[in-house]
């Protein structure tokens, strides 16, 4: 990355650190980042696959049957961006999918037997990995906190379609 971009957006999250919520959106987002990069690195090499595809798959396996439209609101991504993915894990091998018997211009994703194998041992995984990046650094107590603090902003996001891709 050329320096001068370097410079804006370290630039950028050193003055809105400085405010109550920018500080905590610096803190989120970057956190988020290096944990989805760490969880994914980790997947990739004993899995092959890589955080987004995990999550994927772990809600179909959550979700069978699901359609398209159900699962870019639930990640908020763009449908097309959903149904993309959908269609690697297709070729993959880890899902197919089915038509829709409510609405015959979609379809419904579900896991195949290797997907339902490829996740169930990517999750043991990803809780390891998850384990080894947060609990030597956060108290239990604290990351209840946390995680309730951020299930409750998620919740009232979801409940007012905030944040949805837009098209």
């Amino acid at each position: 990355m050329p320096r001068h971009l370097v410079c804006k957006l370290y630039a950028v999250a050193s003055k809105s650190a400085k405010t109550r919520h920018g500080g905590f959106f610096d803190d989120l987002v970057r956190c988020e980042t290096r944990l989805y990069n760490a969880v994914g690195e980790t997947l990739r090499a004993e899995h092959g696959i890589g955080t987004s595809q995990f999550e994927f798959l772990r809600y179909l396996r959550d979700h069978p049957g699901a359609r398209v439209a159900d699962i870019a609101t639930a990640f908020a991504a763009g449908v097309g961006a959903i149904s993309k993915g959908g269609d690697r894990l297709v070729a993959a091998g880890w899902a197919f999918r089915s038509p829709n018997p409510a609405d015959g211009r979609s379809s419904l994703l579900s896991l195949t037997s290797a997907g339902e194998v490829l996740v169930a041992e990517a999750e043991e995984t990803f809780d390891r990995r998850l384990d080894e990046l947060i609990s030597s650094v956060v108290d239990p107590g604290d990351l209840e906190v946390a995680r309730s603090a951020l299930s409750e902003l998620r919740r009232a996001f979801e409940a007012n379609r905030v944040g949805l891709p837009i098209g």
